[in-house]
């Protein structure tokens, strides 16, 4: 059984399921990604993992403890940390304000936290009196990684972080993500770039039509001749 697993999920919003009997986890320390086409339901798969929609079949089970009935903020509780696809940071607020604010839950000191963020991505030390707003795309998107990070988390979910960044950006955010794995986190994502999120893969989905296809480690997914094909494009 994995750290965190959404297991046999089955739903959607409204009546229609988008996801059917998908399942996706993660252990500590471990980066797992969910790829596929467009309309697969990877980020559906997602959200459905931290509690954004509800289930009509299957569950989600955290550290050995059933968490499907509880909402995204009694999941942050748990260790559960998320950074959305969009509108990830507060735009007005400086890079400092950004990570306080991720730090709600917490009663104790969160300084060594903060410096510790600061050490991942030194550009935000640099920049922690400028407001996100100014700040280029892979910069917001640190931003809104460090502030999941202030809960200090034991998953870490990000959905599509190197969307619409340059592939410069897009290997520093994955050289980053491999050394927060590195500190034991659990790291769930869903990513468009298929072949070089499997690259940093420990573990990896491919999901078609909402449901799993292939299910293999990130290196076997790579060298899968139909996986190639199909979604690596060649």
């Amino acid at each position: 059984m994995k750290f965190l697993i959404g297991e046999s999920m089955t739903g959607g919003y409204g009546g229609a399921d988008i996801i059917t009997d998908c399942t996706i986890g993660v252990d500590q320390g471990e980066i797992a990604v969910v790829v596929g086409p467009n309309g697969a339901g990877k980020s559906t798969a997602m959200k459905a993992v931290f509690g954004m929609l509800s289930l009509r079949e299957g569950r989600v089970v955290l550290d050995g403890e059933e968490i499907t009935s509880l909402s995204p903020q009694a999941r942050v509780h748990k260790g559960m940390g998320f950074v959305p696809q969009t509108n990830n940071v507060f735009t007005t607020m400086t890079v400092q304000e950004n990570l306080e604010m991720g730090a709600f839950i917490r009663e104790d000191s969160i300084n060594a936290t903060m410096e510790q963020v600061f050490e991942l991505f030194p550009v935000l030390g640099e920049k922690r009196k400028q407001a996100a707003g100014e700040l280029s795309g892979g910069q917001r998107q640190q931003v809104a990684v460090g502030r999941a990070l202030m809960t200090q988390p034991k998953v870490l979910m990000l959905d599509e972080p190197t969307a619409g960044v340059s592939p410069i950006v897009m290997d520093e955010l994955f050289d980053r993500i491999i050394e927060i794995a590195k500190t034991g986190i659990a790291i769930l994502m869903v990513e468009q770039n298929a072949k070089q999120a499997l690259d940093i893969a420990d573990r990896g989905y491919v999901l078609v039509q909402g449901g799993n296809r292939y299910t293999d480690t990130g290196e076997a997914l790579l060298a899968n001749p139909e996986v190639r094909r199909a979604f690596l494009g060649g």
